[in-house]
Protein backbone atom coordinates (compact mmCIF):
# COMPACT_ATOMS: atom_id res chain seq x y z
CA UNK A 1 0.00 0.00 0.00
CA UNK A 2 1.41 3.25 -0.85
CA UNK A 3 0.83 6.07 1.80
CA UNK A 4 2.07 9.01 0.12
CA UNK A 5 -1.20 9.25 -2.50
CA UNK A 6 -4.34 11.33 -1.74
CA UNK A 7 -6.82 9.16 -3.78
CA UNK A 8 -7.91 5.45 -2.28
CA UNK A 9 -7.60 3.65 -5.54
CA UNK A 10 -3.58 4.34 -5.96
CA UNK A 11 -3.77 3.40 -2.12
CA UNK A 12 -6.18 1.12 -0.01
CA UNK A 13 -7.69 -0.21 -3.75
CA UNK A 14 -4.33 0.21 -5.47
CA UNK A 15 -3.77 -4.00 -6.55
CA UNK A 16 -7.92 -4.06 -7.12
CA UNK A 17 -7.69 -1.29 -9.69
CA UNK A 18 -4.46 -2.86 -11.76
CA UNK A 19 -6.57 -4.39 -14.55
CA UNK A 20 -7.86 -0.77 -15.57
CA UNK A 21 -4.10 0.92 -15.11
CA UNK A 22 -3.88 0.06 -18.77
CA UNK A 23 -5.96 1.79 -20.03
CA UNK A 24 -6.81 4.81 -17.67
CA UNK A 25 -3.22 5.54 -16.28
CA UNK A 26 -1.26 8.74 -17.09
CA UNK A 27 0.70 6.37 -18.63
CA UNK A 28 -2.00 4.85 -20.73
CA UNK A 29 -3.54 7.96 -21.74
CA UNK A 30 -0.16 9.21 -22.99
CA UNK A 31 -0.05 6.03 -25.20
CA UNK A 32 -3.11 6.19 -26.67
CA UNK A 33 -2.46 9.59 -27.40
CA UNK A 34 1.16 8.59 -29.43
CA UNK A 35 -0.74 5.55 -30.87
CA UNK A 36 -3.29 8.30 -32.66
CA UNK A 37 -0.57 10.14 -33.84
CA UNK A 38 1.83 7.38 -35.26
CA UNK A 39 -1.63 5.78 -37.17
CA UNK A 40 -3.10 9.30 -38.62
CA UNK A 41 0.71 9.60 -39.82
CA UNK A 42 0.95 6.30 -41.84
CA UNK A 43 -2.87 7.20 -43.11
CA UNK A 44 -1.34 10.29 -44.06
CA UNK A 45 1.53 9.00 -46.06
CA UNK A 46 -0.94 6.69 -48.05
CA UNK A 47 -2.26 10.14 -49.75
CA UNK A 48 0.13 10.64 -52.19
CA UNK A 49 0.75 14.41 -51.02
CA UNK A 50 4.49 14.09 -50.66
CA UNK A 51 4.93 11.64 -47.76
CA UNK A 52 7.02 8.88 -48.69
CA UNK A 53 5.33 5.74 -48.47
CA UNK A 54 6.66 3.73 -45.34
CA UNK A 55 8.57 0.27 -45.15
CA UNK A 56 7.32 -2.54 -43.20
CA UNK A 57 10.17 -2.06 -41.09
CA UNK A 58 9.34 1.75 -40.42
CA UNK A 59 5.54 1.30 -39.65
CA UNK A 60 7.69 -1.49 -37.39
CA UNK A 61 9.25 1.37 -35.88
CA UNK A 62 6.96 3.96 -35.25
CA UNK A 63 4.13 1.48 -33.79
CA UNK A 64 7.05 0.93 -31.13
CA UNK A 65 6.85 4.04 -30.08
CA UNK A 66 3.93 4.16 -28.10
CA UNK A 67 4.93 1.55 -26.45
CA UNK A 68 6.12 3.74 -23.43
CA UNK A 69 9.16 2.92 -21.25
CA UNK A 70 9.43 4.64 -17.75
CA UNK A 71 12.10 6.91 -18.76
CA UNK A 72 9.73 7.78 -22.05
CA UNK A 73 6.76 8.88 -19.53
CA UNK A 74 9.39 11.05 -17.37
CA UNK A 75 10.61 12.43 -21.07
CA UNK A 76 7.29 13.53 -21.76
CA UNK A 77 6.56 14.91 -18.50
CA UNK A 78 9.93 17.07 -18.84
CA UNK A 79 8.33 18.28 -21.96
CA UNK A 80 5.67 19.55 -20.80
CA UNK A 81 6.56 20.57 -17.27
CA UNK A 82 10.28 22.18 -17.13
CA UNK A 83 11.48 21.39 -20.72
CA UNK A 84 13.88 18.69 -21.61
CA UNK A 85 17.12 19.25 -23.88
CA UNK A 86 16.45 21.96 -26.16
CA UNK A 87 12.74 21.91 -25.83
CA UNK A 88 11.63 24.35 -24.06
CA UNK A 89 8.27 23.59 -21.06
CA UNK A 90 5.10 23.52 -23.37
CA UNK A 91 2.63 23.73 -20.56
CA UNK A 92 0.21 21.88 -23.13
CA UNK A 93 0.35 18.27 -22.86
CA UNK A 94 -0.45 16.92 -26.36
CA UNK A 95 2.37 19.41 -27.48
CA UNK A 96 4.57 17.37 -25.46
CA UNK A 97 3.38 14.22 -26.85
CA UNK A 98 3.84 15.78 -30.51
CA UNK A 99 7.45 17.07 -29.57
CA UNK A 100 8.24 13.53 -27.59
CA UNK A 101 7.55 11.78 -31.10
CA UNK A 102 9.50 14.30 -33.06
CA UNK A 103 12.36 13.30 -30.96
CA UNK A 104 11.84 9.69 -31.04
CA UNK A 105 11.84 9.60 -35.20
CA UNK A 106 14.80 12.80 -36.03
CA UNK A 107 17.65 10.26 -35.80
CA UNK A 108 15.81 7.35 -37.69
CA UNK A 109 14.95 7.30 -41.50
CA UNK A 110 11.89 9.26 -40.81
CA UNK A 111 13.75 12.55 -40.03
CA UNK A 112 12.60 14.73 -42.56
CA UNK A 113 9.30 13.77 -41.96
CA UNK A 114 9.43 15.81 -38.35
CA UNK A 115 6.64 18.40 -39.40
CA UNK A 116 4.18 16.07 -40.76
CA UNK A 117 3.15 14.84 -37.26
CA UNK A 118 0.22 16.57 -35.82
CA UNK A 119 -0.36 17.79 -39.61
CA UNK A 120 -3.30 19.66 -39.41
CA UNK A 121 -4.32 18.63 -35.95
CA UNK A 122 -5.94 20.39 -32.98
CA UNK A 123 -5.13 18.65 -29.87
CA UNK A 124 -8.84 17.48 -29.39
CA UNK A 125 -8.63 15.64 -32.22
CA UNK A 126 -5.51 13.81 -30.96
CA UNK A 127 -7.43 13.65 -26.90
CA UNK A 128 -11.14 12.45 -28.41
CA UNK A 129 -10.08 9.45 -30.36
CA UNK A 130 -7.67 8.64 -27.65
CA UNK A 131 -10.42 8.87 -24.81
CA UNK A 132 -13.20 7.15 -27.08
CA UNK A 133 -10.21 3.92 -27.34
CA UNK A 134 -9.44 4.12 -23.69
CA UNK A 135 -13.02 3.58 -22.83
CA UNK A 136 -13.61 1.07 -25.87
CA UNK A 137 -11.03 -1.17 -24.40
CA UNK A 138 -11.87 -1.28 -21.01
CA UNK A 139 -14.92 -1.80 -21.37
CA UNK A 140 -14.28 -5.12 -23.76
CA UNK A 141 -11.43 -6.22 -22.00
CA UNK A 142 -12.60 -5.56 -18.09
CA UNK A 143 -16.08 -4.28 -17.97
CA UNK A 144 -17.91 -6.56 -19.67
CA UNK A 145 -16.14 -9.21 -19.08
CA UNK A 146 -16.53 -8.73 -14.73
CA UNK A 147 -20.29 -7.73 -15.24
CA UNK A 148 -20.85 -11.01 -17.20
CA UNK A 149 -19.21 -13.14 -14.38
CA UNK A 150 -21.93 -11.37 -12.11
CA UNK A 151 -24.01 -12.46 -14.28
CA UNK A 152 -22.62 -16.15 -14.44
CA UNK A 153 -22.98 -16.22 -10.17
CA UNK A 154 -26.63 -14.75 -10.57
CA UNK A 155 -27.65 -17.59 -12.75
CA UNK A 156 -26.14 -20.49 -11.02
CA UNK A 157 -27.12 -19.36 -7.65
CA UNK A 158 -30.84 -19.53 -9.82
CA UNK A 159 -30.92 -22.54 -10.90
CA UNK A 160 -28.94 -24.35 -7.48
CA UNK A 161 -32.00 -22.76 -5.59
CA UNK A 162 -34.86 -22.48 -7.88
CA UNK A 163 -36.91 -24.74 -5.52
CA UNK A 164 -35.88 -23.01 -2.47
CA UNK A 165 -39.60 -21.31 -1.28
CA UNK A 166 -38.56 -17.96 0.45
CA UNK A 167 -41.25 -15.52 1.96
CA UNK A 168 -41.40 -12.38 -0.16
CA UNK A 169 -41.40 -9.11 1.35
CA UNK A 170 -43.18 -6.25 -0.32
CA UNK A 171 -43.41 -2.66 1.55
CA UNK A 172 -40.96 -4.52 4.08
CA UNK A 173 -43.88 -6.61 5.09
CA UNK A 174 -44.98 -10.54 4.38
CA UNK A 175 -45.95 -11.20 0.81
CA UNK A 176 -46.73 -13.70 -1.46
CA UNK A 177 -43.97 -16.54 -1.04
CA UNK A 178 -41.24 -16.72 -4.03
CA UNK A 179 -37.81 -19.02 -4.53
CA UNK A 180 -34.51 -17.53 -3.61
CA UNK A 181 -33.64 -18.99 -7.03
CA UNK A 182 -36.15 -17.17 -8.49
CA UNK A 183 -34.96 -13.54 -7.05
CA UNK A 184 -31.38 -14.25 -8.40
CA UNK A 185 -33.04 -14.68 -11.36
CA UNK A 186 -34.04 -11.09 -11.41
CA UNK A 187 -30.99 -9.43 -10.84
CA UNK A 188 -29.92 -11.93 -13.60
CA UNK A 189 -31.90 -10.80 -15.83
CA UNK A 190 -32.00 -7.61 -15.25
CA UNK A 191 -28.08 -7.05 -15.68
CA UNK A 192 -28.48 -8.99 -19.10
CA UNK A 193 -30.59 -6.53 -20.78
CA UNK A 194 -28.55 -3.36 -19.62
CA UNK A 195 -25.00 -5.08 -20.21
CA UNK A 196 -26.83 -6.18 -24.26
CA UNK A 197 -27.47 -2.12 -24.35
CA UNK A 198 -24.01 -1.40 -22.93
CA UNK A 199 -21.99 -3.79 -25.21
CA UNK A 200 -23.60 -2.31 -28.68
CA UNK A 201 -23.11 1.10 -27.86
CA UNK A 202 -21.27 3.39 -30.67
CA UNK A 203 -18.84 5.80 -29.51
CA UNK A 204 -18.28 8.95 -31.32
CA UNK A 205 -15.12 10.53 -32.97
CA UNK A 206 -14.21 13.14 -34.88
CA UNK A 207 -10.68 14.06 -36.34
CA UNK A 208 -11.66 17.88 -38.31
CA UNK A 209 -8.95 19.81 -36.85
CA UNK A 210 -9.56 23.18 -35.17
CA UNK A 211 -13.12 24.49 -35.10
CA UNK A 212 -14.58 21.53 -37.23
CA UNK A 213 -14.11 22.17 -40.68
CA UNK A 214 -11.14 20.61 -41.58
CA UNK A 215 -9.90 24.68 -42.73
CA UNK A 216 -5.95 23.50 -42.03
CA UNK A 217 -6.50 20.21 -43.87
CA UNK A 218 -8.35 21.76 -46.61
CA UNK A 219 -6.29 24.77 -47.42
CA UNK A 220 -2.90 22.54 -47.56
CA UNK A 221 -4.78 19.68 -49.89
CA UNK A 222 -8.12 20.65 -50.98
CA UNK A 223 -7.70 17.93 -53.69
CA UNK A 224 -8.01 15.03 -51.15
CA UNK A 225 -11.74 14.15 -49.66
CA UNK A 226 -11.02 14.92 -46.24
CA UNK A 227 -14.37 13.96 -44.69
CA UNK A 228 -14.02 10.68 -46.20
CA UNK A 229 -10.27 10.33 -45.29
CA UNK A 230 -11.63 11.38 -41.55
CA UNK A 231 -14.44 8.48 -41.60
CA UNK A 232 -11.74 5.98 -42.77
CA UNK A 233 -9.45 6.85 -40.58
CA UNK A 234 -11.32 6.41 -36.94
CA UNK A 235 -13.50 3.28 -38.55
CA UNK A 236 -9.74 2.01 -38.91
CA UNK A 237 -9.37 1.55 -34.90
CA UNK A 238 -12.72 -0.97 -35.53
CA UNK A 239 -11.01 -4.41 -36.17
CA UNK A 240 -12.71 -7.18 -34.43
CA UNK A 241 -14.45 -5.22 -31.59
CA UNK A 242 -18.73 -5.33 -30.74
CA UNK A 243 -18.26 -1.96 -29.17
CA UNK A 244 -17.37 0.53 -32.41
CA UNK A 245 -16.32 3.76 -33.22
CA UNK A 246 -17.77 5.92 -35.28
CA UNK A 247 -17.23 9.02 -37.12
CA UNK A 248 -18.64 12.40 -36.06
CA UNK A 249 -18.09 14.71 -38.68
CA UNK A 250 -20.85 17.49 -37.46
CA UNK A 251 -18.40 19.41 -34.24
CA UNK A 252 -17.09 22.21 -33.05
CA UNK A 253 -13.71 22.14 -32.20
CA UNK A 254 -14.63 19.06 -29.65
CA UNK A 255 -16.73 15.92 -30.22
CA UNK A 256 -19.53 16.57 -28.00
CA UNK A 257 -19.23 13.68 -25.93
CA UNK A 258 -22.75 12.86 -26.22
CA UNK A 259 -21.71 9.17 -26.56
CA UNK A 260 -20.15 8.55 -23.94
CA UNK A 261 -22.84 10.06 -21.58
CA UNK A 262 -24.62 6.80 -23.02
CA UNK A 263 -21.59 5.11 -21.75
CA UNK A 264 -21.91 6.52 -18.74
CA UNK A 265 -25.65 6.01 -18.14
CA UNK A 266 -25.38 2.47 -19.10
CA UNK A 267 -23.24 1.91 -16.62
CA UNK A 268 -24.81 3.74 -13.92
CA UNK A 269 -28.12 1.89 -14.57
CA UNK A 270 -26.32 -1.55 -14.20
CA UNK A 271 -24.40 -0.44 -10.84
CA UNK A 272 -27.80 0.69 -9.55
CA UNK A 273 -29.16 -3.01 -10.04
CA UNK A 274 -26.36 -4.01 -8.67
CA UNK A 275 -26.34 -1.38 -5.61
CA UNK A 276 -30.15 -3.40 -5.45
CA UNK A 277 -28.47 -6.35 -5.08
CA UNK A 278 -26.24 -5.54 -2.40
CA UNK A 279 -28.86 -4.22 0.01
CA UNK A 280 -31.34 -7.27 -0.88
CA UNK A 281 -28.10 -9.69 0.14
CA UNK A 282 -27.50 -7.10 3.32
CA UNK A 283 -31.01 -8.28 4.63
CA UNK A 284 -30.77 -11.67 3.36
CA UNK A 285 -27.84 -11.78 5.87
CA UNK A 286 -29.62 -9.02 8.61
CA UNK A 287 -32.64 -11.70 8.45
CA UNK A 288 -30.03 -15.05 9.05
CA UNK A 289 -31.58 -16.22 5.69
CA UNK A 290 -27.67 -15.65 4.73
CA UNK A 291 -24.68 -16.68 6.30
CA UNK A 292 -20.98 -15.81 5.84
CA UNK A 293 -18.25 -18.13 5.69
CA UNK A 294 -15.68 -17.44 8.40
CA UNK A 295 -12.41 -16.13 6.86
CA UNK A 296 -9.36 -18.00 8.94
CA UNK A 297 -7.38 -14.55 10.98
CA UNK A 298 -10.19 -12.03 9.68
CA UNK A 299 -11.84 -9.75 12.19
CA UNK A 300 -15.46 -8.88 11.77
CA UNK A 301 -15.27 -6.12 14.57
CA UNK A 302 -12.83 -4.16 16.54
CA UNK A 303 -15.13 -5.20 19.79
CA UNK A 304 -17.58 -7.61 19.22
CA UNK A 305 -15.51 -10.82 18.22
CA UNK A 306 -18.54 -13.03 17.50
CA UNK A 307 -19.68 -10.64 14.34
CA UNK A 308 -19.05 -11.49 10.56
CA UNK A 309 -19.97 -8.29 9.45
CA UNK A 310 -21.20 -8.30 5.07
CA UNK A 311 -18.50 -5.49 4.41
CA UNK A 312 -17.78 -6.64 0.68
CA UNK A 313 -21.73 -6.05 -0.21
CA UNK A 314 -21.71 -2.54 1.65
CA UNK A 315 -17.89 -1.94 0.33
CA UNK A 316 -19.55 -2.96 -3.49
CA UNK A 317 -22.49 -0.26 -2.30
CA UNK A 318 -20.37 2.34 -1.28
CA UNK A 319 -17.79 2.05 -4.51
CA UNK A 320 -21.04 1.89 -6.88
CA UNK A 321 -22.49 5.04 -5.08
CA UNK A 322 -19.26 6.71 -5.97
CA UNK A 323 -19.03 5.77 -9.33
CA UNK A 324 -22.36 6.74 -9.88
CA UNK A 325 -22.12 9.74 -8.56
CA UNK A 326 -19.53 10.87 -11.26
CA UNK A 327 -21.33 9.48 -13.65
CA UNK A 328 -23.94 11.61 -13.40
CA UNK A 329 -21.92 14.58 -12.89
CA UNK A 330 -20.54 13.90 -16.32
CA UNK A 331 -23.43 13.66 -17.70
CA UNK A 332 -24.45 16.88 -16.88
CA UNK A 333 -20.82 18.96 -17.34
CA UNK A 334 -19.72 17.12 -20.71
CA UNK A 335 -22.29 17.77 -23.45
CA UNK A 336 -21.89 21.28 -22.58
CA UNK A 337 -19.25 23.46 -23.49
CA UNK A 338 -18.57 26.86 -24.30
CA UNK A 339 -19.31 28.19 -28.11
CA UNK A 340 -16.78 26.16 -30.24
CA UNK A 341 -14.22 25.19 -27.11
CA UNK A 342 -13.34 25.56 -23.64
CA UNK A 343 -10.74 23.88 -21.87
CA UNK A 344 -13.52 22.70 -18.72
CA UNK A 345 -13.91 19.37 -20.13
CA UNK A 346 -10.45 18.06 -20.03
CA UNK A 347 -9.53 17.91 -16.16
CA UNK A 348 -13.46 16.25 -16.26
CA UNK A 349 -12.60 13.83 -18.85
CA UNK A 350 -8.88 12.95 -16.55
CA UNK A 351 -11.81 11.43 -14.15
CA UNK A 352 -13.21 9.07 -16.29
CA UNK A 353 -11.15 6.20 -15.34
CA UNK A 354 -11.55 7.24 -11.25
CA UNK A 355 -15.64 6.18 -11.81
CA UNK A 356 -15.09 3.22 -14.12
CA UNK A 357 -12.34 2.14 -11.20
CA UNK A 358 -15.06 2.40 -8.58
CA UNK A 359 -17.08 0.27 -10.83
CA UNK A 360 -14.98 -2.12 -11.06
CA UNK A 361 -13.95 -2.24 -7.04
CA UNK A 362 -17.81 -2.33 -6.44
CA UNK A 363 -17.98 -5.70 -9.05
CA UNK A 364 -15.02 -7.02 -7.23
CA UNK A 365 -16.74 -6.29 -3.77
CA UNK A 366 -19.50 -7.85 -4.76
CA UNK A 367 -18.32 -10.97 -5.96
CA UNK A 368 -15.97 -11.35 -2.64
CA UNK A 369 -18.87 -11.42 -0.90
CA UNK A 370 -21.04 -13.75 -3.35
CA UNK A 371 -18.17 -16.37 -2.52
CA UNK A 372 -18.58 -16.45 1.14
CA UNK A 373 -22.05 -16.89 1.42
CA UNK A 374 -24.40 -19.83 2.72
CA UNK A 375 -27.79 -19.67 2.29
CA UNK A 376 -29.12 -21.00 5.48
CA UNK A 377 -32.48 -22.78 4.00
CA UNK A 378 -33.32 -24.26 7.24
CA UNK A 379 -34.04 -20.27 8.62
CA UNK A 380 -35.59 -19.41 5.05
CA UNK A 381 -38.03 -22.59 5.72
CA UNK A 382 -38.99 -21.46 9.43
CA UNK A 383 -39.26 -18.21 8.42
CA UNK A 384 -42.14 -18.76 5.46
CA UNK A 385 -43.66 -21.44 7.58
CA UNK A 386 -44.11 -18.79 10.35
CA UNK A 387 -45.97 -16.51 8.50
CA UNK A 388 -48.83 -18.27 7.03
CA UNK A 389 -50.70 -15.44 6.32
CA UNK A 390 -49.62 -15.30 2.66
CA UNK A 391 -51.59 -18.02 1.69
CA UNK A 392 -54.53 -16.21 2.07
CA UNK A 393 -54.30 -14.63 -1.17
CA UNK A 394 -54.58 -18.37 -2.64
CA UNK A 395 -57.78 -18.80 -0.75
CA UNK A 396 -60.02 -15.55 -1.75
CA UNK A 397 -58.52 -16.15 -5.59
CA UNK A 398 -59.67 -19.47 -5.97
CA UNK A 399 -63.22 -18.79 -4.03
CA UNK A 400 -63.50 -15.63 -6.31
CA UNK A 401 -63.05 -17.94 -8.69
CA UNK A 402 -65.92 -20.45 -7.79
CA UNK A 403 -67.77 -17.53 -7.08
CA UNK A 404 -68.59 -17.37 -3.57
CA UNK A 405 -69.31 -13.34 -2.06
CA UNK A 406 -66.88 -11.49 -0.78
CA UNK A 407 -63.81 -13.96 -0.57
CA UNK A 408 -61.02 -11.08 0.02
CA UNK A 409 -63.09 -9.19 2.55
CA UNK A 410 -63.77 -12.77 4.57
CA UNK A 411 -59.53 -13.39 4.38
CA UNK A 412 -58.95 -9.81 5.47
CA UNK A 413 -60.82 -10.21 8.13
CA UNK A 414 -59.19 -13.31 9.43
CA UNK A 415 -55.73 -12.27 8.59
CA UNK A 416 -54.77 -8.58 8.57
CA UNK A 417 -52.86 -7.34 11.24
CA UNK A 418 -53.20 -10.82 12.89
CA UNK A 419 -50.89 -13.84 13.93
CA UNK A 420 -52.45 -16.73 12.69
CA UNK A 421 -51.73 -20.49 11.75
CA UNK A 422 -52.25 -23.12 9.26
CA UNK A 423 -54.97 -24.60 11.68
CA UNK A 424 -56.87 -21.27 11.22
CA UNK A 425 -57.02 -21.14 7.93
CA UNK A 426 -58.53 -24.98 8.42
CA UNK A 427 -60.85 -23.83 10.55
CA UNK A 428 -61.81 -20.96 8.53
CA UNK A 429 -62.33 -23.12 5.60
CA UNK A 430 -64.04 -26.04 7.21
CA UNK A 431 -67.01 -22.93 7.85
CA UNK A 432 -67.18 -22.05 4.12
CA UNK A 433 -70.27 -23.25 2.25
CA UNK A 434 -68.50 -25.01 -0.60
CA UNK A 435 -67.75 -28.08 -1.97
CA UNK A 436 -65.85 -30.68 -0.19
CA UNK A 437 -63.21 -31.52 -2.58
CA UNK A 438 -62.68 -28.07 -2.81
CA UNK A 439 -62.26 -27.88 0.72
CA UNK A 440 -59.49 -30.46 0.21
CA UNK A 441 -58.32 -28.62 -2.27
CA UNK A 442 -57.54 -25.37 -0.11
CA UNK A 443 -56.46 -26.96 2.65
CA UNK A 444 -53.38 -28.53 0.80
CA UNK A 445 -52.50 -24.83 0.37
CA UNK A 446 -49.25 -24.38 2.01
CA UNK A 447 -46.49 -21.20 2.17
CA UNK A 448 -43.80 -23.67 0.71
CA UNK A 449 -46.29 -24.55 -2.46
CA UNK A 450 -47.34 -21.70 -2.66
CA UNK A 451 -44.79 -20.44 -4.99
CA UNK A 452 -46.61 -20.07 -8.71
CA UNK A 453 -44.32 -20.45 -11.57
CA UNK A 454 -40.90 -19.51 -9.67
CA UNK A 455 -38.95 -23.01 -11.07
CA UNK A 456 -40.17 -22.06 -14.37
CA UNK A 457 -39.19 -18.46 -14.23
CA UNK A 458 -35.52 -19.84 -14.04
CA UNK A 459 -35.46 -22.05 -16.63
CA UNK A 460 -37.08 -20.20 -19.29
CA UNK A 461 -36.29 -16.79 -18.59
CA UNK A 462 -39.91 -15.97 -19.67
Amino acid sequence: MNKNVISPLDGRYAKRTIPLLKYFSEGALAQYRIKVEIQYLIALSKLNIGIKKFSKKEIEFLESIYNLSEKDLKIISDIELKGYGKIKATDHDVKAIEYFIKEKIKSSSLSKLIEWIHFALTSEDTNNIAYSLMQRDSLEDVIIPKINEIIKKFEYLAKKYKNLSMLARTHGQPASPTTFGKEMKVFANRLKKQLQILSSVQIYAKLNGATGNWNAHFISFPQINWITFSKNFINSFNKRNKVLLKPNCITTQIENHDSYIEIFDSLKRLNSILIDFDQDIWRYISDEWIGQQVKKGSVGSSTMPHKINPIKFENSEGNLGIANSFFEFFARKLPISRLQRDLSDSTVLRNVGVAFAHSYIGYEYLLDGLSRIEVNKQKIKETLLNHPEVIAEAIQTILRKEGYKIPYELLRELTQGKRITQNDFDVFIDKLEIRSDLKAELKKITPHSYKGLSERIVYEGI
